[in-house]
């Protein structure tokens, strides 16, 4: 395993401009988030003359795989791959690794992540520290008490079933033991479904000290809702993931308190980089991480022009 930072992984795709086959990259869908990642990809293969060729899957497993088969039919040179659905990965590596393909898997971590094999790799930030720092911000801002709920995301995500852990690991910390969740449940990283589930909560009489979500677009649903019904941010303490510029926006304002930056350019960057280095018939750490940061209304001005 290697932790590399966003300008390494630069240097290290500058170093390999000189191949000039074709990537394959299939995308499982825009939304903000990934749009950045996509951005990351297409930036640092445009500095280094690298053709992409770039398709979403519209969150359609099927869809995605199809991608795959025509990538392989039409003869690329390396697959870079955001999976739709985390635990369905295997037919799309094998698929790779019969064609003598590499195949590179970014942000969402595959549950064959471990038998990608030497043309295989995978590009993210360890899911371990995200809802870890997350939530440890959360407990020291409640000062180890009080009640919470939870958005998850995706529950066929890989990062949304690590992330809930990540919370649930921390309650369960001697400093953070006072902390008790009143309810959790999926909004599937979406706002919209977000705000309904926040709303439904609001109904059933919840009045949480904090509302903890998968990601900034969840908690960004959950404090539209707490604000249409009348609440006032200061009394609710909200946290995300990501660092989206929405979300930025959203802790200038003052309604969000916590957020964690994940480096989706860096990501996207680093995919390409890897890719390039597997056609290259170099070799790639199986796993190469992008470091999260904690984002507090503290420090979040270094990260206005991130993401």
């Amino acid at each position: 395993m290697k932790k590399i930072l966003a300008g390494a992984v630069f240097g290290l795709l500058m170093a390999s401009s000189a191949y000039a086959g074709n990537i394959g990259v299939s995308m499982a869908n825009s939304d903000t988030f990934l749009t950045i990642l996509r951005k990351g990809i297409e930036k640092s293969a445009a500095d280094a003359k690298q053709p992409v060729q770039i398709e979403i899957a519209d969150d359609d497993v099927q869809k995605q795989l199809s991608q795959i088969q025509n990538f392989i039919a039409s003869k690329v040179d390396a697959i870079i791959v955001n999976a739709v659905d985390t635990t369905a990965t295997a037919p799309m590596t094998k698929l790779a690794n019969d064609a003598g393909i590499p195949i590179v898997y970014v942000n969402r971590m595959p549950a064959d992540v471990d038998k990608l094999g030497s043309k295989g790799a995978f590009v993210a930030s360890d899911e371990v520290q995200s809802g870890t720092l997350q939530t440890k911000e959360v407990c020291r801002i409640l000062g180890g008490k009080g009640d919470v709920l939870v958005m998850v995301g995706d529950l066929a995500n890989q990062a949304a079933v690590q992330r809930t852990k990540d919370i649930h690991d921390v309650l369960a910390t001697p400093d953070c033991k006072g902390i008790k969740i009143l309810d959790e449940q999926t909004a599937v990283w979406d706002p919209v479904k977000a705000q309904d589930l926040m709303t439904n909560w609001i109904a059933a009489g919840h009045k949480p000290a904090a509302v903890i979500a998968n990601n900034d677009n969840m908690a960004i649903g959950a404090i539209n809702a707490m604000k249409s019904a009348g609440w006032n941010m200061k009394d609710v303490v909200v946290a995300g993931i990501d660092a989206t510029q929405e979300a930025l926006a959203y802790m200038k304002a003052g309604d969000l308190d916590v957020t964690v930056f994940q480096d989706a350019f860096g990501q996207g960057s680093g995919a390409v980089a890897a890719a390039v280095k597997l056609a290259k018939g170099e070799k790639v750490d199986a796993k190469v991480w992008i470091p999260f940061q904690l984002v507090t209304p503290a420090n979040m001005d270094k990260f206005t022009a991130k993401n």
